[in-house]
């Protein structure tokens, strides 16, 4: 007899505190069904609180230091290249891989990092931050047929950024994207995990949060008109999992936070005048960590992660440990004592050697920099200005991360979560990546 089906959802960037609020008021009348039930509760992100960083713990149901993803981006320690995060940097096994050993069959819609997909025993659908199908999709006869139905991986956020009438069209657009993959993937029910991730609801917080809380936003009628519209494809998705034949098991999780945006922070403006960040020449773009040059004793990376500069480690650093040790605790207290307009900046300051542990920690940042609610900690190249305002309105958090399970589990992060997806399965999380 099989392991009863499990059927995920994914809801990007949605905070637990926001659900509750917009389904008191009626306005979200399908997630409400679930978000005033017992088994629905705040969890925590894994940090930094990045989607690549917590998608990637989910479905690998294991801890940033054993994957190797702590961001969007990571640096080439030999030729300062900044790289954008794909699942090659992934390291070890994925759950559907375990499962798919077990003779069990996923389908997986719209997941975060998977791209360039590896061909396994299971029908994938990679998300952002791919940005086309091709390499996206496996088996690759999907590739054509979600061509067929003007599936798109990634609303047009660039263009979204200075338009807000035009984001929320294509955010529509890609809402109705998912519904209809979602009409060709589900229906035959040969499939033991389904996982559909809805990221939409991210995109509308960094351009649009505010929208979402403030009762007399100009954008509020039209961003709770999209809301509706998502709510909707929620409902459609409840229902399909209803009408499914038991046992079964519904769990719904969310990848972090979000909140208003009150100043972006640059920390590398921070370390250039402390001394401790010298640039060999004028950043050809905020992402040329290349610039970086000789006498550079710690340098920043988006979100909050501080790398000390050491020679152990990089290929231009001259700092050797017991130096660093120093360096790192005088960050830690200067760095706490930030403040703007009075108020402090940065709530945590953690060591990367106490907060990650497993075979890929070594590539972890060596402070991490967790920010008060509305502080969104950068760590750019070529900015003048330590505080300022870009473009987005909203930043991701690390608590009230909304998430619900048909059959209660203590998981507490998205990496218990994962093991919680392999324990349904009978496959123990002790023995991954073994």
């Amino acid at each position: 007899m099989h392991d009863p089906r499990l059927v995920f959802l994914g809801l990007d960037g949605l905070p637990w505190s926001l659900a509750q609020n917009l389904c008191a008021q009626g306005l979200l009348p399908n997630l409400a069904t679930i978000a005033g039930s017992c088994g629905c509760r705040a969890i925590s992100a894994e940090l930094p609180e990045l989607s690549p960083v917590n998608w990637t713990s989910l479905f690998t149901a294991s801890s940033p230091g054993e994957h190797g993803v702590f961001g969007f981006t990571r640096l080439d320690p030999r030729t300062y290249e900044l790289q954008f995060t794909d699942f090659t940097h992934v390291h070890g096994a994925t759950i559907f891989e375990r499962l798919a050993d077990k003779g069990l069959f996923c389908k997986v819609l719209n997941m975060p990092n998977l791209a360039p997909v590896r061909p396994m025993r299971a029908m994938l659908v990679a998300g952002f931050p791919a940005q086309t199908l091709r390499g996206s999709v496996h088996p690759a006869a999907m590739e054509g047929i979600l061509a067929d139905h003007d599936y798109t991986i990634e609303a047009d956020t660039v263009r979204g950024a200075s338009d807000t009438a035009f984001l929320l069209g294509d955010l529509h657009r890609s809402l109705a994207c998912r519904e209809r993959a979602l009409d060709l993937l589900w229906p035959d029910l040969a499939w033991d995990l389904f996982f559909f991730v809805l990221t939409e609801t991210d995109r509308l917080g960094h351009f649009l949060f505010p929208a979402l809380v403030e009762p007399y936003h100009p954008w509020r009628s039209e961003a709770l008109r999209f809301m509706a519209a998502w709510d909707g494809l929620i409902g459609k998705f409840l229902s399909r999992y209803h009408d499914l034949p038991g046992p079964k098991r519904l769990m719904i999780m969310a990848d972090h936070g979000f909140t208003t945006l009150t100043q972006e922070v640059d920390l590398n403006v921070w370390l250039r005048e402390a001394g401790l960040l010298h640039l060999s020449r004028q950043p050809a773009s905020e992402w040329d960590a290349g610039a970086i040059g000789p006498g550079t004793r710690a340098f920043a990376l988006d979100p909050g992660r501080i790398y000390l500069h050491t020679r152990e480690r990089f290929a231009r650093g001259d700092l050797g440990p017991a130096e660093a040790d120093r360096l790192g605790t005088e960050l830690a207290r200067a760095l706490s004592g930030l403040t703007w307009q009075g108020r402090t900046v940065i709530r945590h300051v953690l060591l990367g050697r106490d907060l990650y542990h497993g075979a890929q920690s070594h590539l972890a940042p060596d402070l991490i920099l967790v920010p008060q609610p509305g502080f969104d900690l950068k760590g750019k190249f070529g900015r003048t200005g330590m505080f300022g305002h870009f473009g987005r309105q909203g930043m991701h958090t690390a608590d009230d991360v909304f998430f619900y399970d048909s059959m209660g589990t203590s998981a507490r992060t998205p990496t218990e979560v994962g093991q919680t997806i392999l324990d349904h399965f009978d496959t123990p999380a002790s023995t991954f990546g073994t």
